[in-house]
């Protein structure tokens, strides 16, 4: 099962590896001519009242030549030009550009003033041959470009390399990094002893310790990739990929614990007489369910990447894929919340009762936060809805981690008298009422 999973995770994260489009606002590339109409060669959300776009080429002769130039669209006005239901020639589309930049030197700058709030903008190159159809000129020399995009800083120099809606993240993933740090010198020591004793918590504890190994992980991953794209406006793109893998690694994990447990839980309440202690099985019905719920997050994470390829963890969630997953989600909150419901409901233990309602709580916030944040970030602009939803999720999932950390530690009556004490957990083997631990 081990191998399983492991796999699921490294197609997912090599999925996103291979398919992640270029997140950096420093562009190279080649501007080639092609009819049919302009398409973007750049986004970005500019603020402030001395935001910069900076373009050099190669070569100027075949610019002027072609008569090149860049056209720079409000991402408002754009998609209302598309969705007009008046039929604009392609050269009336384009003379529609709130701004224009002539390319005929080889270096240039075109300074975005008067600004009101953070808006997206599209950069599109156009040339003579942009809107004839069926161009096809095998001769045409290709223009070699270096395009960097920048918003003033908090001096209001326009040095910053991040877009609105990506402002403040290094400074998140440092003061989160930072967190991680101080959490490890308190309690390593102490979870390392508790995990070097054994006992009934043992492979929970392990499992929820390896997860938040890989939340670590990608949060220092996130760090660096920022900390580099702070400086170059290109990053890192491995550590930024290495972030994503270990984010998947993590989910994938706690999906299958979480919905283990739960599964256990359900299906061992039907098979036993109430008289009987609840134990927690790792049936092959509950480790069937889970299985297949793994392999189907899975597969949209894959589906994901194909239709959406400039996104992280946590942003997207417009394509068919995204809405998916999220329902995903929902479904698996609901349906953990109900099953657990049914098992509080009857059970007579104030102790277990508490148990069960703190394990749900940190369940539930674990599946429905992504959900959640997705709905409440339409309620802010749009460059806005990033940060929300990251910040949100990371903030979400710590906390849930913290509540079952705490309660799988607890050392309260309940796990002195229940069943508990000599429990099968998922991942783990036994025989008869006395369970024997393989690892």
């Amino acid at each position: 099962m081990g191998r399983l999973l492991w796999l699921l995770c490294v197609a997912v994260g090599s999925s996103r590896w291979w398919l992640r489009g270029a997140q950096g606002k420093t562009l190279r590339g080649r501007f080639p001519s092609a009819g049919g109409g302009a398409r973007p060669a750049a986004r970005f959300q500019f603020h402030g009242d001395h935001a910069v776009l900076y373009i050099r080429i190669n070569n100027v002769a075949a610019a002027v030549e072609k008569e090149a130039r860049l056209h720079l669209f409000q991402a408002q006005e754009w998609l209302k030009l598309q969705d007009s239901t008046q039929d604009h020639s392609c050269g009336e589309k384009l003379s529609k550009a709130q701004l224009t930049m002539p390319m005929n030197l080889t270096e240039q700058n075109l300074t975005m003033t008067q600004i009101p709030y953070p808006e997206t903008w599209y950069v599109f190159y156009v040339d003579k041959f942009t809107c004839e159809e069926n161009y096809e000129n095998s001769e045409s020399e290709d223009i070699p470009f270096e395009m960097v995009l920048l918003n003033p800083d908090a001096e209001g120099n326009p040095l910053d390399h991040f877009s609105a809606g990506e402002s403040g993240l290094h400074e998140f993933f440092f003061l989160l990094v930072l967190a991680y740090f101080v959490a490890a010198c308190i309690y390593t020591q102490s979870l390392w002893q508790t995990l070097k004793k054994g006992g009934p918590m043992h492979t929970v504890l392990k499992v929820l310790s390896t997860v938040l190994l890989f939340q670590a992980g990608s949060a220092f991953a996130n760090y660096l990739h920022f900390s580099s794209y702070a400086k170059d406006g290109i990053g890192a793109p491995f550590m930024g990929s290495l972030a994503e893998l270990c984010d998947i690694v993590c989910q994938i994990q706690m999906l299958y614990l979480l919905l283990s447990l739960c599964m256990g839980w359900m299906i061992g309440r039907m098979k036993k007489s109430q008289s009987r202690p609840l134990q927690w099985d790792s049936t092959p019905a509950s480790t069937g369910i889970a299985v297949v719920v793994v392999v189907t997050q899975g597969i949209l994470l894959i589906w994901e990447q194909f239709e959406d390829t400039n996104h992280h963890s946590y942003h997207s969630h417009h394509s068919l894929a995204s809405g998916l997953l999220i329902g995903l989600r929902v479904f698996l909150s609901l349906s953990l919340a109900c099953g657990l419901y049914q098992i509080i409901r009857v059970e007579r233990s104030t102790l277990k009762r508490e148990f069960y309602i703190t394990f749900a709580k940190g369940c539930i916030l674990w599946f429905l936060c992504h959900p959640g944040l997705a709905t409440i970030s339409m309620l802010f602009r749009d460059y806005q809805r990033e940060k929300v939803i990251t910040i949100g999720v990371i903030l979400c999932q710590s906390v849930s981690m913290v509540i079952l950390y705490r309660l799988f530690l607890s050392h309260s009556l309940y796990w002195e008298v229940s069943s508990l004490s000599s429990v099968t957990l998922p991942l783990t083997m036994a025989s008869g009422h006395k369970s024997r631990h393989y690892f």
